[in-house]
């Protein structure tokens, strides 16, 4: 079973943004979409297959990438070895699942992934669809949705 990664995503307020952001990165560079961070994952193979880098954005999982490969590469701005996360164009919606703030990058076991979103859908229930986000954030966290 594959082992997943969770990381921030600072600056970034939602999937579309993030797609965006990426977007706009892929035709200026013109490289392959590798996001740098500062340790290598010790269980590398275990994420390797199959993978995805879970993105917390404003409180919330909120969508997930496949991870294609993790390589050692130097931080141009330190020097310093670090892990480049190569990760597959593709933005995968998930359903909002609250995380706290933290440091670096945290595994995530299969068994303690949000579900992925069915494409089209704005969430659980589209009668909420319409809210704005912090509603349905502040009312998911209250456990009314």
């Amino acid at each position: 079973m594959a082992l997943h990664l969770v990381k921030l995503c600072v600056g970034i307020e939602t999937p579309d943004h993030l797609r965006a952001a990426q977007h706009g990165r892929r035709q200026r560079i013109g490289a392959a979409l590798v996001h740098t961070t500062r340790m290598m994952p010790r269980r590398r193979d275990e994420v390797l297959a199959g993978g995805s880098l879970y993105w917390v954005m404003k409180g919330a999982i909120r969508c997930r990438q496949p991870i294609l490969d993790l390589e050692a590469v130097t931080d141009p701005e330190s020097g310093r070895s670090a892990c480049g996360i190569h990760l597959d164009p593709r933005i995968i919606d998930t359903e909002c699942w609250p995380w706290r703030p933290f440091q670096g990058w945290r595994y995530l076991v299969a068994e303690k992934t949000p579900p992925d979103r069915p494409a089209g859908t704005a969430g659980a229930g589209d009668e909420t669809a319409a809210m704005p986000e912090d509603l349905r954030r502040d009312l998911q966290d209250l456990g009314l949705i």
